[in-house]
């Protein structure tokens, strides 16, 4: 290798420096959400770098949620949403089969473990609703409508837990669960019904314990575990 006497250039940049600054700054100073921030000049001086450099930081950090300007109040610190930059990305057309399949895998983990939840939290509304999901099943009259009933059915699951996070959090990956049906039609033979269905998933959340939920749901899910092994 020629030696040019030249050292590598970091592929940090000055803003980049002063965002990650910034939220030091606000955690060691003991900000919170609410409260208003120093004036620009005072900032930049604090961090050491320009107005410009420290404009652009806080763009980044307003982008993220994290600050926002306030009229007759300056800027602030708020709360950011944090699943709002996730769900922008997760277009399945962008990401790699790879990416979609670990994603999915994360799908698998959360339905594994809503057990506790779910039988702390149920409610003779929500067994209704899943009775009224496993009728519509019982008639449902095309492939469509099957699969339809299938993300309704495990949409319940999450909407039982109450909450928002999860939630909201398992709508973002839905394209994922799409993918994950879209790639088990793609190599499994049709017909083969899974070992635990929405029925025996329903019973055993109205007799049975988290233990055996998660065991059900394991079974219910073995086809796809086999698939992403």
């Amino acid at each position: 290798m020629i030696d040019t006497g030249l050292n590598p250039i970091s592929s940090i940049t000055m803003t980049d420096q002063a965002e990650e600054q910034l939220r030091d700054y606000f955690v060691n100073r003991g900000f919170k959400i609410g409260d208003t921030l120093p004036k620009e000049a005072e900032l930049a001086e604090a961090l050491g770098v320009s107005r410009s450099v420290l404009r652009e930081a806080l763009s980044r950090l307003r982008m993220l949620g994290m600050i926002d300007v306030r009229k007759r109040r300056g800027t602030i610190l708020t709360e950011p949403d944090v699943l709002s930059g996730m769900s922008r990305i997760l277009e399945p057309k962008l990401l790699s089969k790879q990416t979609l399949k670990r994603l999915f895998e994360v799908r698998l983990m959360l339905e594994m473990g809503l057990g506790e939840f779910l039988y702390s939290r149920i409610t003779e509304r929500h067994f209704h609703k899943l009775e009224d999901i496993l009728e519509e099943e019982a008639h449902a009259g095309s492939k469509a409508e099957l699969v339809e009933l299938d993300i309704k059915f495990h949409s319940t699951l999450y909407e039982i837990t109450g909450n928002p996070v999860i939630i909201r959090f398992q709508r973002m990956l839905q394209p994922i669960f799409q993918y994950g049906l879209d790639y088990r039609a793609e190599i499994h033979k049709p017909g083969k019904p899974p070992k635990v269905t929405h029925r025996d998933l329903v019973n055993i959340l109205k007799n049975g314990d988290a233990a055996a939920f998660r065991e059900a749901m394991r079974q219910h899910f073995e086809l796809h575990f086999q698939l992403l092994s």
